[in-house]
């Protein structure tokens, strides 16, 4: 079975009411919508909650996808247009030059070949996620539970100020100072990584 026969599959399963199917969705392709994203906006934070925005308008859109189009195809559209639509609520002014929606596929499979089939790459990316979960380990309790449940559980901002019993303001704080202290851990290791030949 193919990669668009599996998304096809997960695709039904979630129209009929299996919400565990999305998950392996939004496993697949997290970290390349991540990365359609980041070529917007440069900032890791802003670019996880355009991601997270997302992944829930393509939720909600789901019954309406008919398989015309590959599922990534799909899915890179909604997220294209999540990020522009994000500049101009900022008030900036999206970039024009778009890679076509066709290519999308084919583009991010290229450089996925290039970059994350090598043992360095690998390496790289381990380090990485140990970095992540140990400067996760050693934030305050505050911190640490508000970015789980948001990076982890997934929930809105409204929801983990419902289950921290704080206000909103303080939820985007405290994640923002999380990202912050894993944002500072990681900086030195991408920039080891982009001085690389």
């Amino acid at each position: 079975m193919g990669e668009n026969e599996i998304d096809h599959a997960l695709v039904l399963r979630v129209q009929q009411g299996e919400k565990r199917a999305f998950d392996l969705l939004v496993g697949k392709y997290q970290h390349k919508i991540v990365s359609v994203i980041q070529r917007y906006l440069h900032d890791w934070s802003e670019s996880q909650d355009v991601a997270q925005e997302t992944f829930i308008r393509a939720y909600r859109a789901l019954a309406n996808f008919r398989g015309d189009s590959q599922f990534y195809t799909w899915l890179y559209k909604i997220a294209i247009n999540t990020a522009k639509n994000h500049l101009v609520s900022l008030g900036r002014r999206p970039p024009s030059d778009d890679i076509d929606a066709v290519d999308a596929v084919q583009y991010d499979g290229g450089s996925r070949l290039r970059d994350t089939d090598t043992p360095e790459h690998e390496l790289m990316r381990q380090e990485m996620e140990q970095t992540v979960a140990k400067t996760v380990e050693a934030l305050p309790e505050e911190l640490r539970v508000a970015i789980t449940l948001r990076e982890v559980e997934g929930l809105s901002y409204e929801e983990i100020a419902e289950t921290m019993q704080c206000p909103i303001g303080t939820v985007r704080s405290r994640i923002f100072r999380a990202r912050d202290a894993i944002d500072q851990k990681l900086r030195p290791m991408l920039e080891t990584q982009r001085a690389r030949p």
